[in-house]
């Protein structure tokens, strides 16, 4: 469907919520990275950093998180197709008081990752969030986006910059 089109892709002539065909579609490699920022305080990031939380190695259990949500999109969003995922990543970037995380779904599909990646970065910050809540309970996550994407008849996007 391209996106100029005057209809939505998830609803029938009826207006009832129906799932996109796709078999129509020629299958070709798909990319997505999604990001989102958790921020902590001073306190919980020196222990992220020494290994030292109650709960254990943060990082390594919010990757594991990631990539299983990844994994497991089309059982929570419900009109996203179950697709064989060749590859899943979550990268980790701790600058100041802010913990970057990074999510790249690929696979070779009728339909693109973009959710993957999206729910995998949120497995993982919400992972993190977990893993520190016995030091802080007010840690925030935001900025949850696509950062980019290509396959497809859309190509490739690439989201502009963004200051917190």
């Amino acid at each position: 469907m391209d996106i100029r089109d005057d209809h939505f892709s998830h609803m029938d002539e009826d207006g009832n919520v129906t799932m996109v065909d796709v078999g129509a579609k020629a299958a070709t490699r798909r990319v997505a990275i999604a990001e989102g920022v958790v921020e902590v305080n001073s306190h919980t990031m020196a222990l992220l950093r020494e290994k030292a939380l109650p709960k254990g190695d943060v990082l390594t259990t919010a990757k594991i998180a990631g990539i299983m949500g990844a994994k497991r999109t089309a059982e929570l969003i419900p009109m996203c197709h179950p697709l064989a995922l060749s590859f899943v990543d979550v990268r980790f970037r701790l600058e100041g008081l802010r913990i970057f995380v990074e999510c790249e779904a690929r696979t070779e599909g009728k339909t693109g990752v973009e959710m993957e990646a999206v729910v995998g970065v949120q497995a993982a910050c919400a992972t993190i969030y977990d893993m520190c809540k016995a030091v802080q309970r007010d840690i925030v996550i935001r900025r949850v986006r696509l950062l980019f994407k290509d396959g497809g008849r859309s190509g490739a996007f690439r989201a502009p910059d963004m200051p917190l």
